[in-house]
């Protein structure tokens, strides 16, 4: 098994993130090995993948091992996604948060596509999905993976978020998965430890501002903002939602999970807001953080 050799200062920069133990994490790091993970398509059905179930997501199987997904026909076909399972999570807040009546939602960083391919399996043929990816060169493998997935009320745009200005309240639901300093990955792509540094925590938070000061003003009244990363830094996660809830007076919303999951439940230190952690020691996935705030009073539950 690979040793990692963290950053310097990461670890203690994690020492006081609600639910990090430092030990475990550290050996998950070292001693485990990598899951794969699928998410199947349910408008192309097939029995041709077994495994475990996420237990976040309906559609998510664990495989026991990993195939040569490349040359497989039915991966080509769009019968199923291969994504990380703690970002599965995504759908398990649609379902809780996603109206019966039509909607149109925008994945504002959506390439390569598993969450944009995650949000269209939750939807109906009424409803509208915008997936926007910023980079141009990463436009295309979305537009790929969003045909095979078969489905025609998708858009593919390549835009800023402040060039969305013009929908002035137009989107029911908008899922932000910020471009973020990436310590969530550091199992699967430990090359992404060279990236790291305080100093890019601090960077990214401040672009995660800017992107969501561009795109709140396209969120209708009582819309649902999704906000995720896969970094385990309160700067970008946390202090984010006190942000949020700050600047455009968004409401928490608390989504219902089992204790047995594993997930981290989190409050932001000033407005309370909900988050939701996942570290690969307490659950089967990656690192992810993963909220939702409302544009108007949120439910209680």
């Amino acid at each position: 098994m690979q040793t990692h050799q963290f950053p310097t200062h990461f670890i203690e920069s994690l020492a006081q993130e609600p639910g990090f133990d430092r030990d475990s994490f550290i050996d998950t790091h070292q001693n485990s090995a990598l899951l794969t993970s699928i998410r199947t398509n349910p408008f192309k059905k097939t029995t041709h993948k077994t495994g475990e179930q996420v237990p976040w997501c309906a559609e998510g199987l664990y495989l026991d091992t990993r195939p040569s997904f490349t040359f497989d026909p039915l991966f080509h076909a769009g019968s199923y996604y291969v994504q990380e399972a703690s970002s599965m999570f995504i759908a398990y807040i649609l379902k809780y948060i996603k109206a019966d009546e039509a909607v149109k939602i925008l994945d504002l960083c959506a390439a390569p596509g598993g969450k944009s391919t995650l949000i269209n399996s939750a939807m109906t043929a009424d409803d509208l999905l915008v997936a926007n990816e910023i980079i141009k060169t990463r436009v295309p493998v979305l537009a790929d993976n969003l045909s095979r997935w078969g489905t025609a009320n998708t858009i593919v745009t390549n835009n800023d978020p402040k060039d969305f200005a013009r929908l002035h309240g137009f989107f029911d639901i908008i899922l932000v998965d910020a471009p973020c300093s990436g310590s969530g990955m550091f199992r699967k792509d430990p090359a992404a430890m060279d990236e790291w540094s305080e100093a890019n925590v601090k960077l990214c938070h401040q672009r995660q501002e800017r992107i969501l000061t561009d795109i709140y003003p396209t969120l209708a009244e009582d819309g649902y903002l999704i906000y995720s990363t896969c970094s385990y830094s309160h700067q970008e996660n946390e202090d984010i939602l006190d942000w949020l809830c700050d600047e455009f007076e968004l409401e928490t919303v608390r989504i219902p999970i089992d204790s047995d999951w594993g997930i981290v439940e989190t409050e932001s230190p000033l407005k309370k807001a909900w988050g939701y952690r996942f570290y690969p020691d307490k659950v089967k996935g990656e690192g992810l953080f993963a909220s939702v705030l409302r544009k108007g009073k949120a439910p209680i539950i």
